[in-house]
């Protein structure tokens, strides 16, 4: 006889087709090993009570306060701890209970149709520019067209070219002087064969700098301000492109000047989910999120939205996540940007594993081969 203990959250399927369990076995107990942690802030006491009855009823459970029983304070947090096919009973009961569990039970279906992506991209970062934080993405002209020929081969499907720092306290730039930092390296860009290869980002928030690189070729707008000026959104919908919304708390001369969040992961979805709004009712079709690490957020707060970007999931969209030798870093381990490439790829790995589908960053092989080795890891039968 052999006893192994399997990680938990290891996906089973594979494990139980290769013991000859197929067909309606195979679902009941697949669904039956996946397990869902919800916690649900602000309850309705009344609410709480009946979501812990009907849980119950089905063997899932759900943790409450002291007190909640005889309704001692109006709202409650709760912890629901629950199977997939408890879920999905719970999302059809509870549509018609009151208390605020439909919209309850509505939000435990967008759960359960979140997925997280099995392959993670890499998107390469070229600074057109003299003041980024990190020197060493600073390119100009033919020195940026190798880099991003070599970002290419190392296996980058995505680059991002901008020219003007987001770094915190960074001054102004005038449209003008952004557009004359880019054209020489996007007249470059345009005489070679690059933008067939790879998809091309630019790094902007002005609508006059987007629309010059959507015209030469470029696919993506990565836009930190997170589409908030109206124009930027006509811009991307009128060439057809995809734009990438950024979270961001204040503006880069403000945003590191005591950020505070009263519900980080609440207050960041609800606002990509007013601006994938705006954006789809301009037409736009495809829609990445970026969560925007270090763009006024404290050190708890970056590594929370790291830990649970699964909580972004049930938007159905793209998640993007550049942590690439920011200062979050030097705030766990003290060190140049210089030095910051294994804490990065740190970070970076578990986001992929926590759902990111694209990783920004300035070191593409590295991070190539170790996502390669992470997915090799994870596509590994019991």
């Amino acid at each position: 006889m052999i006893i192994e203990q399997i990680k938990t959250d290891h996906d089973l399927t594979p494990l139980l087709k290769k013991m000859q369990i197929e067909g309606a076995g195979l679902k009941i107990l697949a669904a039956k090993h996946q397990h869902y942690l919800i916690h649900i802030k602000a309850l309705h006491v009344g609410a709480a009570n009946i979501l812990k009855q009907d849980a119950l009823s089905i063997g899932a459970d759900l943790a409450v306060p002291k007190g909640t029983i005889i309704a001692a304070t109006p709202q409650v947090d709760a912890l629901l701890i629950a199977t997939r096919k408890q879920l999905q009973q719970l999302s059809k009961k509870e549509l018609a209970q009151p208390f605020g569990l439909k919209e309850v039970a509505q939000r435990f279906s967008q759960i359960l149709k979140a997925k997280k992506t099995a392959h993670c991209e890499v998107m390469g970062v070229i600074n057109a520019n003299d003041d980024s934080f990190f020197s060493q993405s600073r390119f100009k002209a033919d020195a940026a067209l190798l880099k991003i020929e070599k970002m290419i081969a190392d296996g980058a499907t995505i680059i991002d070219i901008g020219a003007v720092s987001s770094r915190p306290g960074a001054q102004k730039v005038a449209v003008s002087e952004e557009l004359a930092r880019l054209r020489p390296i996007v007249e470059l860009l345009s005489e070679s064969d690059l933008l067939s290869k790879a998809r091309f980002s630019i790094d902007t928030f002005e609508p006059e700098v987007a629309a010059y690189a959507l015209e030469q070729g470029f696919h993506i707008v990565n836009d930190i301000s997170g589409l908030r000026d109206d124009r930027m959104c006509e811009v991307v919908a009128k060439y057809h492109a995809a734009v990438i919304i950024m979270h961001m708390q204040g503006t880069p001369q403000t945003m590191q000047a005591d950020p505070h969040y009263e519900n980080l992961l609440s207050e960041v979805y609800d606002f990509f989910d007013t601006q994938i709004k705006k954006a789809e009712a301009y037409g736009i079709e495809e829609i990445i999120l970026d969560v925007g690490i270090g763009f006024g957020k404290r050190l708890e707060d970056n590594l929370s939205l790291i830990q649970n970007l699964e909580h972004f999931l049930p938007l159905r969209k793209k998640l993007l996540v550049g942590a690439s030798r920011k200062s979050l870093i030097n705030e766990i381990h003290p060190s140049e940007t210089t030095q910051r490439l294994s804490g990065t790829l740190a970070l970076h790995l578990a986001a992929a594993q926590n759902g990111a589908a694209i990783i920004r960053v300035h070191d593409v092989y590295e991070h190539v081969q170790a996502l390669k080795v992470q997915e090799t890891l994870l596509q590994i039968n019991c």
